[in-house]
């Protein structure tokens, strides 16, 4: 039967038909956008700077800064903490970490408390995993090693891996990054994940269907959903939280929960922290790199030292502007800083920097 075309009331009834489906297009278009773009509710986990289900374990010498929690395991799934039970039995201290320590078999209210804690956790990765629409598939084919990630959902079949020259995570402070990685995420040594135009670690989330790795002297920024486990080898570190569904390993980490905020003076993004980072190659031969922040200007000095304490070049020595700075040491010629013309022997050695009142050290590597 043919369709009256001319009759109004059908005219209507299909205007009224597309305007609904476009409506409906609309709305889902909205949705995903809004999805993407919302930061993942961590709910009561958002409390723990690490959590996991069958433990937390460290050794060497760990500085944690805000609680940490296993459950359903019992305390004595927390090891190399030298736990020190409150009198309320409720929690527990430690001279390694900045806060409290949790655990499934202590006094109620805790074990309740551990429980949503871990359920919220694992909620949390569900709603990260399930994000839809991702703004960026396969990016780098994994190795996103060297780029500048603006902020959306991000999306691998694979796993992803940040080589030493490290990646920058750019946007602005209430932007969000939402990672979804299906299997291994590995941080190499020395690589540094930087933020720049304001992004806040608190607005990164690095879902992991695999292991989350970060190798020796790696700096780590943002919260990591682990469906497995979160590694972090020597010297380490991590600004947001381990979030692991079964254990968290540590070997003398620093691990915080706090913003890394920067602002932009003149076009020129300029830290609001103090910092000396890990020299990149470390081992090198015959030079190396390294890099340091400065929240404002300031009396700067930088020196290398020898396992027996004395100094054997001097890098910077004199005031400086708040900025990032990367500063060349070589082993031939010593400092182009200064004009120390000795080669150096392999080894160990330690540069240390001076920046008003903050005071940093760290060591490097020489092998020829």
């Amino acid at each position: 039967m043919k369709t009256d075309t001319k009759n109004p009331t059908t005219v209507l009834s299909r205007a009224t038909r597309f305007l609904g489906a476009m409506l409906t297009l609309v709305l889902m278009l909205h949705t995903a956008a809004v999805s993407q773009s919302t930061p993942v509710n961590l709910g009561s986990a958002a409390n723990f700077v690490a959590l996991a289900k069958s433990g937390i374990s460290t050794t060497g010498v760990t500085n944690i800064t805000g609680d940490i929690g296993v459950s359903p395991s019992a305390a004595t799934a927390i090891t190399g903490f030298g736990l020190i039970m409150d009198a309320s039995n409720t929690f527990s201290t430690s001279s390694l970490v900045t806060g409290k320590i949790y655990a499934a078999d202590y006094t109620p209210p805790t074990p309740a408390n551990m429980t949503t804690a871990i359920n919220d956790m694992q909620t949390a990765y569900t709603n990260a995993a399930g994000r839809t629409l991702p703004d960026h598939t396969e990016l780098g084919a994994g190795d996103i090693t060297s780029m500048t990630l603006t902020p959306g959902l991000y999306k691998w079949g694979t796993g992803v891996l940040v080589s030493a020259a490290g990646v920058t995570i750019s946007g602005s402070a209430t932007d969000v990054w939402i990672f979804q990685i299906a299997q291994d995420l590995t941080l190499a040594s020395g690589a540094i994940v930087t933020l720049s135009g304001g992004a806040q670690a608190a607005n990164i989330f690095w879902q992991v269907a695999g292991q989350a790795t970060l190798e020796s002297t790696a700096a780590m920024k943002g919260n990591i959903l682990c469906q497995t486990a979160i590694v972090l080898k020597s010297g380490a570190t991590l600004n947001g939280r381990a979030l692991a569904q079964t254990a968290v390993t540590l070997i003398g980490n620093t691990v915080v929960t706090k913003p890394v905020l920067v602002t932009a003076v003149a076009n020129v993004v300029v830290p609001q922290e103090f910092a000396l980072f890990q020299n990149y190659p470390n081992p090198f031969n015959p030079s190396t790199r390294i890099q340091y922040s400065l929240e404002k200007a300031t009396q700067v000095s930088l020196k290398v030292y020898n396992l027996l304490g004395h100094e054997v070049a001097t890098l910077v020595n004199g005031r400086q502007q708040a900025g990032s700075y990367t500063v060349p040491f070589s082993a031939i010629g010593g400092s182009a800083s200064v004009g120390n013309t000795s080669t150096f022997a392999s080894g160990v050695y330690f540069y240390r920097l001076e920046a008003g009142s903050f005071v940093s050290t760290k060591k490097l590597i020489l092998m020829k």
